[in-house]
């Protein structure tokens, strides 16, 4: 059964926040077919290609089934028994705030709601905060600073109406790929100009206009520079400006900082100025370059303060807008998942708030004060002061920063649970108790997006086995711990009719959430909800916020915050020499446990790497595509060597995808000290000072198998492939007996063996078969080796000699690294036929061959090939 007559239902994507829609149809036999929906407001049908290989993601080999405790399969009934015996004997010898949870933006709002209201409404504490601290809690403070609640004012239609956009801190082409192919359209229709604002030259430089390459957090000496120009050239709104404060104190801290500290030139600092001060529509689109840093809440406010000032907000076509990384970090702040927050955008420390949502509850004992945001969390598990934890849906062991040590925190913890698809996470791993949960397309329930646009999520696939899904598992271990009438919930419908109902209350308060509109909203009419923005009450829904200058404050006025430039806490030494930037790269989201298990996703950039500029790479000895060790105060990695100027000399960069379970020697975090914002307590993961030196290997290795090998090595990195896994490996000492270590690692023992072996130059190859056919095979030498990697990854049906010699028999090109995975197109593949067919743009490569014409999302890879490998042509020279 193929699905052909199945129909399509409705859903949203399980990345990113900017919500995609998509149409899934069930194949019949586990399988699922996607494609956007043209339908939904936030895409138009559009998907990136993480969205279009969502289908290769739903496999079912890697999924947990049965709740395991203590490394046991066990009961529904005794796992959960287990948990809530647990929280209530720790919150009965130590209390309330001896116990947290610690949530994710994967989780859907229904599941937040139900976690949120058990541990702050009838555990009795704060302690319950979300991976979310990781990535938008400055925008949070930011707003709540500026507007009085944490509002989002920009839509994505302002992309289509801006005359000007500014990326800052946000690789928009790789981060967020769907709103970058918007903003391109708009681009092409009507000339929109783009700025770019970032110490690297990203993927989103591509199509800019301009590139302010600044000096790594010096991002509110550019905007206190700007807010002082706006103010020289009299383009301050003082209409505007009656409905705000602070804008003198301001203006004259942003007075006092010196632009020199962005190390720009003064020319590109003032044409940046002038575009910005001289458009109207202007959207300031800002991310992760803002918000992971030591002073991101100041960052956040620099930028809102010029749009207050400028008056360009809450209009079509203009304001700040910060993109959000996960499917449901907006859900989860509406509801309440950070630790100093309540749900409607209530403030925990205010008694009115706290008194009506306790009220509403029926709650016994809500805190008075925030819970332990992220890092003082981990930090106060160490010190073992928290008795029993639970982690949802995140994977804190890796993204943490000190991730060493909070895994090692983790692990020391008395009671440690896990709810989650798989077992096979470094926090699983030293978890007591994991949980199947169900899925995306296995789920029902709500998500947020980045412009407040709230849409389903839907089921379409049964769990396997017992998974269950996480606002039930919650629900009942709330009803086994003494509070069943609260917990009694039988369907995600009911639970999200009771939050519309508490957003009710936060409208007398001043409050900007509110669903009310939902209150009374059938079983039927939420099966079938459709996407919209809020607010939502019986009066409409949607609508702008603050063009009407009414904000959130109890005057009803803006907040214009002085700030000033705070240099990233990280210094560099003659120890420690380089500034070490981190961030995502175009095919992988998070840890890789779901966008790892896709080929097409692992084929694109399938190891770890990071990024040294050419001079440096070359003042160190440091040879191309080397691994590198890398050490910071706090950890140590291996990474392999990619030299580009798109990072400035003492700068280097590295993704944060790897873990424990693909390349143990490259989770970044290790390496990233625990340094956060005063205000928002979000971790600084965008500097670490560190230091590079050349792996002095014994021995380089590569391996392709059918099953997931567990290789023991220094230096590992494994990918999904096709027909099974790819590996890169390398050690210090070579190993005495190769055939035995290989039979370990590929877990063969009984294979049978045919096998290449050159002592004297330190070269073995070794392929494992059951007879007809090839399971798995080595290549080891004491120098990198050289072989036709991406045709071996795909574990080609040949005779084990042919495939011992590294290359193809029947004269296969090579097609190279995967640059286009919506085709699978290789770079071999793109630079022969640049080279060959004279082509001109990046339209001509797609028309030849399809590459860049799906997602988008390898444009500005095609264009820098195409810069790069391009043959001039001679023009004729008169006489």
């Amino acid at each position: 059964m193929d699905g052909t007559g199945l129909p399509e239902v409705r859903s949203t994507c399980a990345y990113c926040g900017v919500g995609c829609g998509v149409l899934l149809r069930p194949d019949g036999a586990g399988g699922l077919a996607v494609r956007g929906d043209p339908d939904h407001p936030a895409n138009h049908g559009r998907l990136c290609s993480k969205g279009l290989a969502l289908g290769e993601t739903v496999g079912l080999d890697h999924r947990l089934r049965n709740p395991r405790v203590f490394g046991e399969d066990v009961s529904w009934d005794d796992a959960l028994e287990l948990v809530a015996d647990r929280f209530s004997s720790a919150i009965k010898a130590h209390g309330p705030d001896s116990v947290a949870f610690y949530v994710s933006g994967q989780l859907l709002t229904e599941d937040y709601y139900v976690a949120n209201k058990l541990m702050k409404g009838f555990i009795g504490s704060a302690n319950i905060d979300t991976n979310s601290r990781l990535c938008m809690a400055s925008t949070v403070a930011g707003h709540k600073r500026a507007f009085g609640t944490d509002t989002v004012p920009g839509t994505y239609e302002d992309l289509d109406r801006a005359d000007l956009v500014v990326l800052v801190g946000s690789n928009l082409a790789w981060c967020h790929p769907v709103l970058y192919q918007r903003l391109m359209a708009a681009r092409q229709a009507r000339g929109t100009r783009i700025i770019v604002i970032d110490p690297r030259r990203t993927a989103s430089c591509d199509q800019a206009d301009l590139h302010l390459p600044l000096a790594p957090g010096s991002d509110v000496a550019v905007f206190n520079h700007l807010l002082g120009r706006i103010h020289e050239t009299g383009k301050v709104d003082t209409g505007f400006l009656s409905h705000t404060a602070g804008f003198t104190d301001a203006l004259a801290t942003a007075q006092k900082d010196n632009p020199a500290v962005t190390g720009l030139d003064h020319k590109d600092l003032d044409a940046f100025c002038d575009m910005w001060i001289g458009t109207e529509r202007v959207v300031t689109i800002f991310s992760q370059g803002v918000n992971q840093s030591s002073s991101g809440t100041d960052k956040v406010n620099a930028i809102l303060n010029c749009h207050l000032a400028a008056g360009r907000i809450g209009r079509p076509g203009m304001g700040p807008f910060s993109v959000t990384g996960q499917p449901n970090a907006m859900g989860g702040r509406e509801v309440g998942g950070l630790a100093n927050m309540l749900a409607c955008h209530l403030d925990i420390e205010n008694e009115s708030h706290r008194t009506a949502v306790q009220k509403f509850w029926a709650a016994p004992n809500m805190p008075k004060k925030p819970g332990l945001k992220a890092v003082d969390l981990f930090r106060e598990i160490e010190k073992g002061q928290i008795k029993a934890l639970w982690v949802i849906h995140t994977n804190p062991a890796v993204t943490m920063p000190e991730a060493d040590r909070v895994q090692a925190a983790i692990k020391a913890c008395p009671f440690t649970v896990v709810s989650d698809l798989t077992e096979h996470t470094d926090t699983a791993r030293v978890a007591d108790v994991v949980l199947p949960a169900a899925g995306w397309a296995e789920k029902s329930g709500t998500v947020t997006n980045s412009d407040r646009t709230i849409s389903r999520q839907r089921a379409v696939l049964t769990p396997p086995g017992h998974a269950r899904a996480d606002w039930d598992i919650l629900a009942e271990v709330g009803r086994r711990m003494g509070w069943k009438e609260a917990f009694d919930y039988t369907s995600p419908a009911q639970i999200f009719r009771e939050y519309a109902a508490l957003s009710s209350i936060a409208k007398p308060f001043g409050r900007d959430f509110d669903i009310s509109g939902y209150v009374d909203l059938s079983d039927d009419d939420y099966a079938e909800l459709q996407p919209t923005r809020w607010p939502v009450t019986p009066d409409g829904t949607g609508g702008r916020f603050f063009g009407d200058g009414q904000f959130f404050h109890p005057d009803g006025k803006a907040r214009l915050i002085a700030v000033s430039h705070r240099p990233p806490e990280a210094k560099t030494s003659k120890r420690y020499p380089f500034l070490l930037n981190t961030g995502r790269t175009r095919d992988q989201w998070h840890t890789m446990t779901r966008s790892g298990l896709s080929p097409r996703l692992s084929s694109h950039l399938a190891e770890p790497f990071i990024e040294v500029h050419p001079e440096d790479a070359a003042r160190l000895g440091l040879d191309p595509d080397s691994l590198v060790e890398v050490k910071s105060a706090v950890g140590a990695c291996i990474f392999r060597l990619k030299t580009s100027d798109a990072v400035a000399p003492r700068q280097v960069f590295a993704p944060i995808h790897w873990t424990g379970e693909t390349a143990p020697s490259a989770r970044v975090d290790a390496l990233m000290p625990g340094v956060t914002d005063p205000v928002s307590g979000q971790p600084e993961s965008k500097a670490a000072a560190v230091s590079l030196h050349p792996m002095k290997a014994g021995w380089y290795g590569f391996a392709v198998s059918a099953t997931p090998p567990s290789p023991s090595a220094e230096y590992r990195a494994t990918a999904k492939t096709e027909n099974g896994y790819r590996t890169e490996l390398a050690g210090y000492e070579m190993p005495t007996d190769w055939e035995k270590t290989a039979r370990d690692w590929f877990q063969l023992p009984d294979a049978l063996s045919t096998s290449v072996e050159d002592p004297k130059r330190g070269s073995f190859r070794i392929a494992l078969s059951d007879g007809p056919r090839v399971l798995a095979v080595l290549y080891v030498s004491r120098e990198p080796v050289t072989l036709m990697r991406e045709y071996l990854a795909t574990l080609p049906d040949a005779e084990a000699h042919q495939l011992l010699s590294g290359r193809s028999a029947n004269g296969v090109e090579d097609g190279g690294p995967i640059v286009c995975s919506c085709f699978g197109v290789g770079l071999n593949t793109i630079v022969r036929a640049i080279g060959t067919q004279n082509i001109g743009d990046v339209d001509e490569i797609g028309r030849l061959l399809l590459a860049g014409t799906n997602c988008g999302s390898c444009r500005p890879e095609l264009s820098g090939l195409l810069a790069k490998h391009s043959v001039p042509i001679l023009q004729d020279v008169e006489p």
